[in-house]
């Protein structure tokens, strides 16, 4: 018998070491690297061969125009810059119980009956479960074949003799190569099961839906070169427990980047908001402190979203910071401006900063709202009803000027507020914008100690 020999690969970035090591040296995290059978030659190599190819001028090769198929489901051709590109390959992650499945579910039974075949693959369910949640769903088509299985060669013979215009794999880490020793959901499996997927989904021209679940940290389970092969990834945001959903996309080729679409997860499966604003601000409530409308912009969509602070006095030695939907280095950097510009020192106390429904913002025009949330907070003081803020925060404590005031203001003024804190002007900024918009009251700042003047209105000092 031959010995079998092990080689130990990080799990989060696929480095190969001889030697077990605590931290990874290629992408620095540690306790990823695993103990693993050393691969041997794999037998899903393509089999077929393609001619060389010589090189090209750039300016004779002839443009190809990508058509695209679309879902139906308008908030996700929004993130997927208007459908699915035939050849694409996509990857959506998310927690369990988020509705992946329910998503794809969707979107298959939707290209079944408008383009043509769809072959569902699921590693997890059985084609009896398959078929309960497409009757809950309404999602039958003729068109629509399922196939519950995990072997990645039975997969590609069936897409071989199938030939259907969308795969999906639900999900990549159930999915297991033959040749390789390694159990289903190693690094090893999940890069050459999508590796060999990819590869025929290329030859065929079919697009290819992948599910991936998520880690604990948040990000896709297996290494970070999955997200390198896919040409998209997206990933599914906001509480299970909840009835939203939001999918982000953190990679496309063939669309921008920064687009999320919203959905709320009904009884006919997820379904797309088209005025997420007006359900961010649905709850909530104008007269408590540390409360302030802040105006974002997602990629092309402009999204109103109420953002909470809590100051309270702290028992520990160190205070804690608790942030949900923002990030954590812009919050210790408006405390910083905060304490060393306008004498607000938080030191001794806990502070907690949440934007309400699930969203994540991720852009520096939420600084200013930040900070009034915290000075409302901190002083026990309701800011004014119908006040919104945007504008980024430099270390000097003044306010930056940020992109796209045109967009924000046109989507306050649609939600009915009256008032807007935000910095000047500059020269780089859109002139005439408040001649095209109803009247707005707005107050144009310079530094952050100027837009303490909102809390004047209510005779706070």
């Amino acid at each position: 018998m031959s010995k079998t020999r092990y080689v130990v690969r990080c799990q989060e970035c696929g480095y190969l070491s001889p030697k077990w090591m605590g931290k990874c040296p290629d992408c620095g995290q540690w306790n990823t690297m695993v103990e693993e059978p050393m691969e041997g030659k794999s037998s899903l190599a393509p089999r077929w061969k393609l001619p060389p190819q010589m090189p090209q001028k750039i300016t004779v090769v002839p443009t190809v125009s990508q058509k695209r198929y679309p879902t139906q489901i308008s908030e996700l051709d929004r993130v997927l810059g208007g459908g699915i590109v035939p050849g694409s390959l996509i990857l959506i992650g998310g927690e369990p119980g988020i509705g992946k499945s329910t998503l794809l579910l969707q979107v298959s039974s939707n290209i079944a009956r408008s383009v043509g075949r769809v072959l569902l693959v699921s590693g997890e369910e059985s084609t009896g479960q398959i078929r309960m949640r497409a009757d809950r769903l309404g999602a039958l088509s003729d068109d629509l074949f399922i196939l519950a299985e995990n072997d990645v060669e039975v997969v590609q013979s069936q897409i071989q003799e199938l030939n259907p215009a969308l795969v999906v794999i639900d999900s990549i880490q159930t999915m297991f190569c033959p040749d390789i020793s390694s159990a289903p959901g190693s690094v090893s499996q999940v890069r050459e099961s999508t590796s060999s997927l990819m590869r025929l989904a290329k030859r065929r021209g079919a697009p290819l839906f992948i599910a991936g679940h998520v880690t604990k940290e948040g990000s896709i389970a297996g290494p970070r070169v999955l997200e390198h092969i896919v040409d998209t990834v997206l990933y599914f945001e906001g509480d299970k427990h909840l009835s939203y959903r939001i999918i982000r996309s953190v990679k496309n080729r063939y669309g921008s980047t920064n687009e999320i679409g919203v959905f709320e997860m009904k009884a006919k499966g997820l379904e797309g908001v088209e005025d997420p604003s007006v359900m961010f601000l649905a709850q909530r409530s104008p007269e408590v402190p540390g409360s302030v409308v802040v105006a974002t912009v997602e990629g092309t969509r402009p999204l109103c979203v109420e953002l909470q602070a809590l100051v309270t006095q702290s028992h520990l030695a160190i205070p804690r910071r608790f942030v949900s939907g923002l990030d954590y280095n812009r919050l210790s950097m408006v405390l910083a401006v905060l304490e060393r510009r306008l004498g607000f020192r938080m030191d001794n106390w806990d502070v907690h900063v949440n934007v309400a429904g699930g969203v994540r913002v991720t852009e520096p025009a939420a600084d200013l709202g930040m900070a009034l949330a915290l000075i409302s907070a901190y002083k026990d003081s309701p800011l004014p009803g119908g006040l919104v803020a945007f504008g980024e925060i430099g270390l000097a404590g003044e306010a930056r000027f940020v992109s796209q005031v045109e967009m924000r203001l046109r989507e306050i003024a649609k939600l009915g507020f009256k008032k807007v804190v935000m910095p000047a002007y500059r020269q780089a900024g859109p002139a005439g914008v408040m001649g095209e918009l109803p009247p707005i009251e707005t107050l144009a700042i310079g530094t952050l100690k100027e837009a303490l003047r909102v809390f004047e209105t209510r005779g706070d000092s």
